[in-house]
């Protein structure tokens, strides 16, 4: 089962752990978080009831384009361009570019977990 791992920190302390990264004065372990977001309330307007319906419906009928998933989730296609893209930015899908400018989105985890501090 292939997992996103997702973390909560500050931009400070994002952008401490990158330079340390690039200084190779830390070295990432496997199980740290992929992606960062610098709160809870950021993440769950990502990740909303409704995006994480989004998800679902892309990995359970792998729509060929944009129309194709406007048509399944009865959502305009402009909005869905935005809101995938946005996502795309997280990693949380993939839009591959084909012909004719057309679109298909591909889900490539089967769940996301996130792992949030009892810190601020």
């Amino acid at each position: 089962m292939k997992t996103l791992k997702i973390g909560i920190a500050s931009y400070k302390d994002m952008k401490a752990r990158t330079m340390a990264i690039a200084r190779g004065k830390l070295k990432p372990k496997p199980g740290d978080p992929k992606v960062w977001f610098t709160s809870t309330e950021s993440f769950a307007k990502v990740l909303s009831n409704k995006n994480r319906a989004l998800l679902a419906t892309i990995a359970a009928t792998h729509p060929g384009s944009l129309q194709e998933l406007a048509g399944q989730t009865g959502r305009k296609a402009s909005n869905l361009s935005r809101t995938l893209k946005t996502m795309e930015h997280y990693g949380f899908v993939r839009l591959h570019r084909g012909e004719r400018g057309r679109v298909r989105p591909e889900v490539p985890y089967e769940s996301i977990s996130l792992e949030l501090p009892f810190s601020a």
